[in-house]
């Protein structure tokens, strides 16, 4: 009984060992390599740009060059509004958050959130909208 409690329990520790030595083992590659960095820093010039946001005060804005100008906490920053999207037009004093991208230079804003702006209202159905006839005494 005792030789074959041995052997059972030495295939239990060459298991081990031989299961630790494949976790080790780096796996092998299937996908293709990395590219040089010189290629990966002109595709990232080349690709989308990062995604900014600015949080500021309205201190200026001229809607016919497509401008818009916010007071934050790096300063003024100008922002090219061709193609931003808005919920009304931002006025002087208005505080707003700017999505931003810089691109060729310029900062170019995706949308301008107006802080305060109420969101469209739903529309109510007709039972809430008229309240119900008090009853007659």
């Amino acid at each position: 009984m005792k030789k074959v409690f041995v052997a059972v329990l030495a295939v239990f520790i060459g298991i081990a060992f031989v299961a630790t030595v494949f976790a080790q083992a780096p796996a092998p590659e299937t996908t293709a390599p990395a590219p040089a960095p010189e290629k990966n820093a002109e595709m990232k010039g080349a690709g989308k740009g990062k995604m900014h946001h600015v949080r500021g005060q309205v201190t200026a804005v001229d809607m016919a060059a497509k401008t818009l100008t916010v007071k934050g906490k790096k300063g003024d920053m100008t922002f090219d509004l061709t193609g931003a999207k808005m919920k009304g037009e931002p006025k002087m004093g208005d505080k707003v958050r700017v999505a931003y991208m810089e691109k060729e230079g310029k900062m170019v804003a995706k949308y301008v959130r107006i802080k305060g702006a109420k969101k469209a209202e739903k529309p109510m159905s007709p039972e809430k909208a008229a309240p119900a006839p008090a009853p007659e005494k």
